[in-house]
């Protein structure tokens, strides 16, 4: 240890030049051949070199001394990481994480055949090896344990289309590597679920809603869909939820009919059927937005609710029943991604809409915007493209007529960062603002 405290203050200037006068003078005194004055140089070594390693260790134990945390400072979080609740922690870059993921396609067990990518025989692995990092924070990695310790007695709810199935997906996978989960439910589709941590009686449930609203589909007709009356599938099990993660998606830019007040009042994409406007799909979705906030303001049960925003795809080339591929292995860089229009569109309804809350929105109300749509969009590398079967490849003679799937994401893979952003935007935050409220 004094070794290497020498060396440390060997290597400064000052140091240096200190050591090299004390060597002259020493040198220069040598040729006088005097008993005491030998012993008096040999004093005088000493006392320097236990000098210069004193004041070494004196510089490195103040350099490692950990000031009390000033009340300007964001606290610490639960999991030993800074965070602060006004910190952005959806504006940042995925950095390298040689640990990966919480869990594997062969220790998680409820991994949808189409997303488990590894399993399918996708080559590459470098996409698993990433971890979302906000740009002026540090973003506590899940725990599972942590997480389900906060949950006793709480039901969580997902709602929305295939992207929340793929949510909820990653969310079991890491917490059945702590506690495995047993379903109790699901619809004639498997479509809606809902499974039970029993040790801990939390519940927790996928509600197949993918507009949100009632709808109505047959196979000769175009979807109905009723601008002005939410999704009873949901609403009626409300009441029950402590925690929920809404959203809408990509299902609003199909063929619909509007209606409203009883009603035909236009369409999206019925290329002038029935003499109908085309109002477009950003018409439907603000309408669906506006209704759902009003619902979850005026409601008397007050859940958490969480709005996750649209989820941008990375088909290159076309679309997925146009030859759309997605074969990039590594995340952009930020600014490196462009958003195409309709997500552009979509995002900004969203934004409208729930920015109205005003001083109201996120911390300080019940419904908060989990905008997870920017650090997706550096993500190409997450999806299954051609890996949605095992061997898509084989016994094909042109790869692009294999269908690619550039929307949904591997499990693991970057959606289980989502869950990262989703518990530090409810639980760490709600203790941190507890801790400064008192």
């Amino acid at each position: 240890m004094e070794q290497q405290l020498t060396l440390l203050l060997l290597d400064s200037p000052e140091g240096a030049k200190y050591v090299e006068e004390t060597l002259e003078v020493a040198s220069s005194s040598s040729s006088v051949p005097s008993s005491t004055d030998h012993r008096h140089r040999t004093f005088v070594k000493f006392f320097v070199y236990f000098s210069l390693v004193a004041l070494a260790y004196y510089f490195i134990i103040s350099s490692f001394a950990v000031s009390p945390i000033s009340p300007t400072l964001p606290q610490q979080s639960s999991s030993g990481n800074v965070s602060s609740a006004k910190c952005d922690l959806f504006t940042g870059d995925w950095v390298p994480d040689p640990t990966g993921p919480l869990y594997t396609n062969v220790s998680c067990h409820h991994i949808q055949d189409f997303q488990n990518c590894l399993l399918n025989g996708r080559p590459d692995v470098n996409y698993l090896f990433w971890r979302w990092k906000p740009r002026d924070c540090d973003l506590p990695r899940f725990s599972p344990s942590q997480f389900l310790d906060s949950v006793k007695n709480k039901w969580w709810a997902f709602i929305g289309d295939s992207i929340a199935r793929n949510h909820v997906q990653s969310l079991i996978c890491i917490l059945s590597q702590v506690e495995e989960v047993e379903e109790i439910y699901h619809d004639k589709e498997f479509r809606s679920k809902i499974w039970r941590f029993p040790s801990h009686n939390f519940t927790l449930s996928v509600i197949w809603s993918p507009f949100l609203l009632k709808s109505e589909t047959s196979s000769n007709s175009d979807i109905q869909l009723y601008l002005d009356q939410l999704d009873h599938k949901w609403t009626v099990q409300y009441s029950k939820f402590d925690y929920v993660v809404i959203s809408g998606g990509k299902w609003f830019l199909k063929t619909t009919i509007f209606h409203e007040n009883n009603s035909v009042t236009g369409c999206h994409y019925c290329q002038g059927r029935n003499n109908l406007t085309d109002l477009g799909y950003d018409y439907s979705y603000r309408k669906t937005l506006n209704l759902l906030r009003d619902f979850v303001l005026k409601s008397n049960h007050k859940p958490l609710v969480l709005f996750r925003t649209t989820t941008p795809d990375h088909f290159e080339n076309g679309e997925w029943n146009t030859g759309g591929y997605c074969n990039r292995t590594m995340p952009f860089k930020e600014g490196q991604a462009k958003m195409k229009t309709v997500d552009d569109v979509m995002r900004d309804v969203e934004l409208e809409v729930f920015q109205k809350f005003g001083k109201g929105f996120g911390l300080g109300s019940n419904i908060r915007l989990l905008d997870t749509t920017g650090m997706s969009l550096l993500r190409p590398d997450g999806h299954p493209g051609p890996y949605r079967h095992p061997n898509p490849f084989a016994g094909v003679k042109n790869k692009s007529h294999v269908q690619n799937d550039c929307l949904h994401w591997c499990l693991p893979g970057p959606i289980d960062s989502w869950n990262d952003v989703m518990v530090e935007t409810t639980l760490n935050r709600e203790r941190e603002l507890y801790d400064l409220t008192g």
